[in-house]
């Protein structure tokens, strides 16, 4: 599990915790619960803010999921993988369960990315992976 850290800058998001470590590799946590899935138009305008937090660059991003997440509707999983394949140089997936790990393996299964993503139980092994792309 990934431990949100008190010496950065929080980006409190609708479903997430975000914050860039020294680095400049995006974590990002899930708020807990489950999350109602957002409509087309919520989640254009959530692409749109996130574009100008990354101020119009890929980048490095370490995710975790947890065992409320459920997979994106049939009819959004390609218009997703295009956005974050605009937003992503590469991503390190920390599934926290195995249904977390099943759902995340089977959106990319569906849309393999076009960019680096792996798998990891741990913050310091998916750390280490993911510096080769910073």
């Amino acid at each position: 599990m990934i431990s949100i850290p008190t010496d950065k800058k929080i980006i409190d998001w609708p479903t997430s915790v975000m914050w860039f470590d020294e680095d400049g590799v995006l974590f990002s946590v899930p708020k807990p619960g489950p999350h109602p899935q957002p409509s087309r138009e919520e989640s254009i305008q959530q692409m749109e803010k996130f574009r100008e937090l990354l101020g119009g660059k890929k980048a490095c991003m370490i995710l975790q999921t947890d065992s409320t997440s459920s997979p994106p509707k049939k009819e959004d999983r390609e218009w997703i993988a295009k956005e974050l394949d605009s937003v992503t140089k590469a991503m390190a997936i920390i599934a926290t369960s195995p249904l977390s790990r099943m759902v995340a393996n089977l959106f990319f299964g569906l849309k393999p990315p076009g960019y680096p993503a792996k798998f990891f139980s741990n913050e310091k092994d998916a750390k280490d992976w993911i510096k080769k792309y910073v």
